[in-house]
């Protein structure tokens, strides 16, 4: 009888398959590999983001008397630091080889699937524990709205709102993250009823399998794994997610790297004689963070400022059950009096005793 070679290639690609269909958060976040980065310092990713330059006005026929002001074009760096090392080993006795188990390939799913839990879980941790700028109360009556639409829908168009006073990125997919009562409230609203479902063609990922629509600018994906009241929007370069796979061992006789929508990992295999069991390991090196941001405002003489301090406003939060919204108060410090000069999002402060948004 003829013998079938398996290489660990393909399998490997099998399981990353698997991997990339387990997991939902990780794929909404701007996704960096390690390839680039090796030999980084204290294991710490800069990863770049762009610079920003203000405008400058030159006097209309001025005596030219002085020259024009340049500026210094520096790109910032978001550092992010690698985590961890994710992982699923298990051994294989010969009898559970000859008699149970029916291939590799039925073993690396549960391993990669494990794998993408963890990865699941680490990715909702950085997104609810973000510096959230704005809460917003999806029962708050108070909300903007012509009357008969549900706080509901309000909500969600007053986080569409803030974010664009918060002018994030144009052009990147702005995302409504909701947890499973509000996505069930949502389905019980005759507004978000009014849209067009997704169709039923067949889902190629979970993060496709989790989408239950678009709608007011959003596209909006249900979890189970966050808040149940909770939703969260925002844009895909809110969230950074490193990942890379770790190098085959010349040792190790049997192994592969491989990647699938920059989800990296690596599977390595090999036999204990003195235990007489095979044992597989499947990992990946992950991290996590979230980005923050200058801003800039142009005053009444059209002259531009860039902010001192770097503001997380690239995502805002909205609470089911909340009747109130929590927006920036310049009272507070020094910082929120700066957000709320240079976006309009928030209380004023009620004297001019913080001087950073002059």
């Amino acid at each position: 009888m003829a013998h079938t070679v398996v290489k660990p290639q393909k399998l490997a690609a099998t399981a990353i398959g698997v991997l990339e269909s387990e997991i939902v958060v990780p794929q909404m976040f701007l996704k960096e590999g390690i390839d680039q980065f090796r030999g980084a310092e204290d294991d710490t990713v800069n990863v770049k983001v762009p610079g920003v330059l203000p405008s400058r006005e030159y006097g209309w026929r001025n005596d030219r008397s002085q020259p024009i002001q340049t500026d210094e074009y520096a790109e910032r760096k978001i550092q992010v630091t690698f985590g961890g090392n994710l992982y699923s080993a298990v051994t294989l006795i010969d009898e559970q080889k000859d008699m149970d188990i029916e291939g590799w390939a039925k073993l690396l799913d549960p391993q990669a699937r494990a794998v993408g839990r963890g990865l699941e879980g680490r990715a909702v941790s950085t997104l609810e524990n973000a510096d959230y700028q704005v809460v917003i109360g999806a029962a708050d009556t108070d909300l903007p709205g012509p009357s008969g639409t549900s706080t509901l829908t309000r909500s969600i168009v007053e986080a569409r709102r803030v974010l664009k006073r918060f002018k994030v990125p144009a052009g990147e997919t702005r995302w409504l993250l909701v947890g499973s009562d509000f996505e069930a409230a949502l389905q019980n609203d005759p507004e978000f009823n009014k849209a067009s479902n997704v169709g039923d063609s067949v889902a190629e990922s979970a993060l496709l399998e989790a989408t239950i629509n678009r709608w007011k600018g959003f596209t909006i994906v249900s979890s189970d794994e966050i808040d149940p009241e909770a939703a969260y929007a925002f844009v895909t370069s809110a969230f950074i997610f490193l990942s890379a796979a770790p190098s085959v061992p010349d040792s190790v006789p049997f192994g592969a790297t491989t990647a699938y929508k920059d989800i990296a990992m690596r599977w390595v295999r090999d036999y204990d004689p003195m235990y007489m069991r095979d044992r597989s390991v499947v990992n990946t090196y992950w991290g996590f963070r979230s980005v923050v941001d200058p801003l800039i405002r142009i005053d009444a003489s059209h002259n531009e400022h860039i902010s001192e301090y770097e503001h997380f406003v690239r995502g805002v939060k909205i609470d089911l059950e909340a009747t109130d919204s929590v927006y920036p108060d310049g009272n507070d410090s020094e910082k929120a009096h700066e957000l709320v000069t240079f976006t309009g999002v928030g209380t004023e402060a009620s004297d001019s005793s913080w001087s950073s948004a002059a």
